[in-house]
């Protein structure tokens, strides 16, 4: 098959960098994402590739765009809230040509999971470095003098990267490893497992290590192969953060003490959602949206509407911290309404693929590929947690990456 340099080599190594182009922070992966979508659209139009866009998936998000840009329109800070939603859309081309690319050379999931494989790889050894020594290898000291963060710098984002790629490396090796013959491998990707995990708790990040151990039982739940294999890692894994725990009280008092704190009483004697700041900027979200209902106030506005909403001084920050309270009162009930009713739809059909793999003996809805990108999809939609913005480019890429190997996966099993 013969492959054109700007339309499918230069996007697909676009693809497989892209793991470290997100480590470099977020100019270079939005620009590469950025990238990948004009050639898919310039692609498109030259080869006429309408069954990318003839889908479910694409109109469900082509709706959700077009929600996003009427937001804008209506907004009060329309330029500045346009540049946040008009290119919105990028992020959804990316998957199609991810899909595109797929179909083309399927072989080319090699060489991502070697990409993927050599960031944990870096980062599990200059995350711990920077920990035992106090400064990586690039000379950032520790964050707090505990929290890693390794190459990432100021930037705290060492736990969320691994905990949201983790189940994509997985899904990978899986579906790589079909003869079970690389011994090797395997021993490598069992100390990077436990070791990688054992870094997310080293990273002070209390939302990624829930994101830990939320794919790893959603993912030994529905496994077919590599059940025991997961189960056997994971627990090797707490092993792991029990003694971390017992080691370094620093890191305990983040991750334990304070969460008990801020889930229980404070000095006001009442009980809040996940801390005060959180539980007052919900309220404040929650009284934006109950004024802007159909559209919100903008992409990216909360910020500059927050203070005619006021509940306490820890009401108004640059987003709400939640991704459906962000939704509600920033584009309003209908794109609310898309979002939650695809994460209650992954809910239902997991539950579904679990029922019919306990009691009736069969296979079940998904592969276990699906079952991995299935937790990563379902970390980035986990309603009952704080949240980074929905709208941030990083967060975007890390949201929209794990679906263009799903569709793929599901478009081969049946068509849409």
């Amino acid at each position: 098959m013969k492959h054109n340099f700007l339309l499918d080599i230069l996007p697909r190594w676009v693809i497989i960098l892209m793991p470290i182009l997100l480590i470099t922070g977020p100019f270079l992966s939005d620009l590469g994402t950025s990238v990948v979508a004009i050639l898919f659209l310039v692609n498109s139009i030259k080869n006429k590739l309408i069954k990318y866009y003839d889908n479910y998936y694409f109109k469900f998000f082509f709706l959700f765009c077009v929600i996003l840009i009427l937001s804008s329109l209506f907004s009060n800070n329309i330029l500045v809230s346009l540049k946040n939603s008009f290119f919105y859309f990028r992020f959804g081309i990316f998957v199609l040509c991810f899909w595109y690319l797929l179909d083309r050379d399927k072989f080319f999931l090699k060489y991502l999971f070697i990409s993927i494989l050599v960031c944990f790889s870096s980062l599990v050894i200059d995350g711990y470095i920077q920990h035992f020594f106090g400064k990586n290898l690039l000379g950032y000291e520790l964050f707090n003098e505990y929290r890693v963060s390794s190459f990432f710098g100021t930037e705290l984002i060492l736990g969320s990267y691994l905990a949201r790629f983790f189940p994509i490396l997985f899904g990978l090796f899986i579906y790589l490893d079909s003869s079970k013959k690389n011994k090797l491998l395997l021993f490598f990707l069992t100390i990077i497992f436990i070791l990688s995990e054992g870094l997310i708790f080293l990273s002070g990040e209390r939302l990624a290590l829930f994101f830990m151990n939320l794919s790893a039982v959603y993912i030994i739940l529905m496994l077919k192969e590599y059940r025991l294999y997961r189960f056997w890692t994971y627990i090797a894994s707490l092993s792991l953060i029990v003694i971390l725990l017992n080691l370094f009280p620093n890191a305990k008092d983040r991750l334990v003490d304070q969460t008990i704190r801020d889930f229980t009483k404070n000095n006001d004697d009442k009980i809040y959602i996940f801390s005060k700041p959180h539980n007052d900027m919900y309220i404040t979200a929650y009284r934006i949206y109950l004024d802007n209902k159909f559209l919100g106030v903008g992409p990216r506005q909360y910020r500059n509407e927050c203070h005619d909403y006021i509940v306490s001084e820890y009401s108004c920050e640059t987003h709400p911290h939640n991704t459906y309270m962000e939704l509600l009162s920033e584009t309003g009930i209908f794109s609310f309404l898309i979002v939650s009713t695809l994460f209650v739809l992954i809910s239902f059909l997991s539950l579904k693929h679990l029922i019919l793999k306990i009691f009736y003996k069969e296979e079940g809805m998904f592969n276990d590929l699906e079952i991995c990108l299935l937790s990563a999809v379902i970390i980035s939609l986990w309603p009952f947690s704080p949240t980074g913005s929905f709208f941030n480019n990083w967060m975007s890429i890390v949201y929209y990456f794990p679906i263009g190997i799903l569709i793929w996966q599901r478009n081969k099993i049946s068509k849409v």
